[in-house]
């Protein structure tokens, strides 16, 4: 009996010690290399609004459901996913410059990733949807609901993930 319970707790604390490092790990990384989200960035309020009616007329079915209701795409099914061509990208609901091409990369997560937006063009909301605490952005200039903000970009860029619903998007090539 006294060796099984020696066992055990040499797995429990050898399991406390991973989990220790580890956390210390995560932690000094994050802090040292990531750019925090700041969640004051522009509070203006958005300039285009329409009645849900006037939505459902000029958006489809699935860019209704996610920009309006806060929906989300299913993962590696959206058209920008594995989409690299040049050009800019606007949100589908107000025609608002969001991203450039040139600060998407490949995330592997599920959705097109970006580690910049426009200047102004989002704005940031504390979501505890789902049992989680996560970041979501959305269009400043039509409320638009775009996907969410992650802190595990590429850190040689800003360190952000800007994981956004193609729904969501439009693109428009560079000439």
């Amino acid at each position: 009996m006294k060796l099984i319970l020696s066992f055990i707790v040499i797995y429990i604390m050898k399991w406390c010690f991973i989990l220790s490092i580890s956390l210390l790990y995560s932690c000094n990384t994050s802090s040292s290399k990531r750019q925090y989200i700041n969640m004051e960035k522009n509070t203006t309020p958005p300039t285009v609004i329409k009645t849900e009616a006037e939505w459902k007329q000029i958006l489809d079915a699935e860019s209704f459901r996610i920009l309006r209701q806060s929906e989300t795409e299913y993962p590696h099914t959206g058209k920008y996913n594995n989409f690299f061509q040049k050009g800019k990208y606007y949100c589908k609901g107000c025609q608002s410059y969001l991203f450039s091409s040139d600060t998407k990369f490949n995330s592997s997560c599920g959705w097109p990733s970006f580690y910049d937006v426009q200047k102004d063009a989002v704005r940031y909301v504390q979501d505890f949807s789902h049992g989680m605490q996560r970041v979501e952005v959305r269009c400043a200039n039509c409320d638009g609901h775009l996907g969410h903000v992650f802190e595990d970009g590429p850190l040689d860029k800003t360190g952000l993930r800007f994981c956004i619903n193609s729904a969501a998007l439009e693109f428009s090539p560079i000439e």
